[in-house]
């Protein structure tokens, strides 16, 4: 039986759990596929096979898995690699960009021939006399106009290529280089300019970027394609005809811990999915941007979350607003969860508990709490260590995760949660 020292029920403080080993590891090297876009705070890739066992042996029937925040597709690559149908969406649709070209099948003699293609074109077509992003603020502040002008230039080249998912590939690999050849400070969580970085070349770092995700794709090619659907779209705002999933895994975002649409704002605006990245803000769970009625929002909450959010409304008020409505937030997924289970079925979340100015905010308990609402079953809790090589819990002075054990500690544990639908 996978695990062996978990908690079953609502315990007050998720940090007197044991913790346990059995998520903490995995038994085999991740695929390259999974490192062909930087993405902050990844699912660790092996919870995906290892949640399938852990539900096998539990009497769940896996014959399709979701990801409702499905980020950049570990958990839809990882399902490929099983052979099992997989169902994805997120807010952000950098994330499901990257997840769409993660989790597909290519040739690799076609992606090579593309990217001759893409370079080729590069060279010999000129960029427009003035690229419309020398309009834009945004941009200026981000790039010197060597840099804007050979982007738009190779953004151009890239959308000679068909509609589809060969251009998908290459214009995700345009998104990755995005950071470095811009004055974004290198490996910042946080949208900082480096005044002393001498960016990279656009076209070498192109062609390097684009080697790599050829190699990536070769690796994972000869794993069977499985039916497979990812979309754009706030999986609160979803209805469904019926149930049509047996596992949910996912890794729900931290109270206020990313400003995604900051994060992805250079690729939302050089892919045209926005011309103002705030916009991007709306509707995303944990953000500090949310327009909501705070007292309303606490009506809401359950009893660990009213504590919660009153303690943190003493420390900074604008944090105790977004925190309630996060918790409201989460609380609407589970009901969805519920809704999209087929009955029997199970939810995993990986989520950590978090802390501002001395106030606790235990996440996992508030979870359980929604879960047993909502009528789960076998609710079950684990506390697993989060392992330098897939999340360094340090960040240096300026917010960049780094592996200074010196540093401030952030991430050191997370819990994954679980529960049945008795639907």
């Amino acid at each position: 039986m996978a695990g062996g020292n978990r908690h079953s029920g609502n315990l007050a403080d998720s940090n007197q759990i044991n913790p346990e080993t059995y998520w903490d590891f995995g038994g085999e090297r991740e695929p390259l596929m999974h490192r062909i876009h930087a993405y902050p705070a990844k699912f660790p890739a092996f919870i995906t096979p290892k949640a399938v066992t852990y539900a096998q042996e539990r009497g769940v029937t896996v014959n399709r898995i979701a990801d409702i925040f499905c980020g950049c597709g570990t958990t839809a690559l990882e399902a490929k690699r099983l052979g099992t149908p997989f169902w994805g969406c997120d807010i952000n649709p950098v994330a499901t960009l990257i997840a769409r070209v993660k989790s597909e099948d290519y040739q690799p003699s076609r992606l090579v021939k593309y990217a001759e293609r893409v370079i080729r074109t590069y060279d010999r077509r000129k960029a427009p006399n003035k690229p419309r992003q020398l309009d834009d603020e945004r941009m200026r502040y981000w790039y010197d106009e060597e840099r804007i002008r050979s982007l738009a230039r190779l953004k151009s080249a890239i959308e000679t290529l068909p509609e589809g998912k060969y251009r998908d590939f290459f214009l995700c690999a345009f998104s990755n280089i995005l950071k470095p050849t811009s004055r974004w400070l290198t490996k910042s969580i946080k949208p900082q300019v480096d005044p002393n970085k001498v960016a990279a070349n656009v076209r070498e770092a192109f062609e390097i970027q684009v080697g790599f995700m050829i190699k990536a794709a070769k690796d994972v090619n000869h794993h069977a394609m499985a039916d497979r659907r990812i979309i754009t779209g706030n999986f609160l705002d979803m209805s469904f005809s019926e149930p049509f999933v047996d596992l949910i895994i996912t890794s729900p975002p931290y109270v206020t811990s990313y400003e995604y649409a900051d994060l992805h704002q250079l690729s939302t605006l050089w892919l045209d999915y926005t011309d103002d990245y705030r916009k991007l803000r709306r509707g995303t769970i944990g953000s500090l941007y949310h327009d909501s009625e705070f007292m309303n929002d606490v009506k809401q909450l359950n009893a660990a979350g009213s504590a919660i959010v009153f303690r943190l409304y003493d420390a900074e008020h604008r944090k105790a607003r977004a925190t309630a409505r996060y918790f409201v937030d989460m609380h609407r997924t589970v009901k969805q969860c519920r809704k999209a289970l087929r009955p029997g079925g199970m939810v995993l979340f990986v989520i950590g508990n978090t802390e501002y100015k001395g106030v606790k905010v235990d996440n996992a308990a508030y979870l359980r709490d929604c879960l047993s609402q909502e009528s789960f079953t076998e609710i079950e809790t684990t506390r697993r260590k989060v392992s330098a090589k897939n999340l360094t819990p340090y960040r240096d002075t300026l917010g960049r995760f780094t592996a200074d054990a010196t540093s401030r500690q952030v991430y050191s544990e997370e819990f994954v949660v679980t529960g049945r639908c008795a639907c």
